[in-house]
């Protein structure tokens, strides 16, 4: 798996290939609407004032469903400016400056809870490590990150899969793993496919 991923450097990854995506309506990883794991767990363990970041955010459709339930510290960040565009014009009242477009691995601010849904089967694997250290910085004392990884390799990506044993690794030394478990609330296509996880920053 990782030699065939491997051939999708993180150079072709960019704002551009991104982008792209959006534009040719290559968006096969958007599910149309807010996913329940997501937004029921935030329901349940989360209050309205903390910060949010949904890396990779896309559509947004959690962004938008958490922040009309009153989450107004609810962020995204994205590659695209074209997913962004089209999110605010659905989404007219959501602050501008809350749907970042840059870089995760230079995002600077802190939060309470990452939501990780398609952004790291999305990364280049090798940037996977980096990812995990990213996280950590990004987290406030106690912070989580709580979403879905795949539980099943590909042959090319994106995107990239993975499965229990590589996340366990990658993971460990920087959290506390209180969750890493196959998901039995995944839509119809990726049942069986995924791994509920939530961390916690040692």
């Amino acid at each position: 798996m990782v030699q065939n991923a491997t051939k999708m450097t993180t150079a072709k990854l960019n704002s551009e290939y991104w982008n792209n995506r959006y534009i040719q309506n290559q968006t096969g990883w958007d599910i149309g609407y807010a996913n329940p794991i997501h937004i029921d767990y935030v329901l349940e363990n989360t209050k309205k004032s903390a910060r949010i970041l949904i890396p990779g955010a896309g559509s947004g459709h959690e962004l938008s469903k958490l922040w009309n339930m009153g989450y107004t510290n609810v962020f995204a960040i994205d590659l695209s400016i074209t997913a962004k565009k089209r999110f605010l014009e659905t989404n007219p009242t959501f602050p501008d400056d809350h749907y970042i477009i840059g870089d995760f691995f230079e995002l600077e601010e802190k939060f309470d809870l990452i939501l990780e849904q398609t952004f790291f089967c999305a990364i280049d694997p090798k940037l996977r490590s980096q990812y995990v250290q990213k996280v950590h910085d990004i987290l406030n004392t106690n912070g989580k990150l709580f979403g879905v990884l795949f539980a099943i390799n590909f042959h090319d990506g994106p995107p990239f899969g993975g499965d229990s044993e590589e996340y366990n690794a990658l993971f460990s030394s920087r959290f506390s793993i209180q969750k890493l478990e196959k998901s039995y609330k995944s839509i119809t296509p990726r049942q069986d496919k995924e791994l509920i996880i939530e961390i916690m920053k040692k």
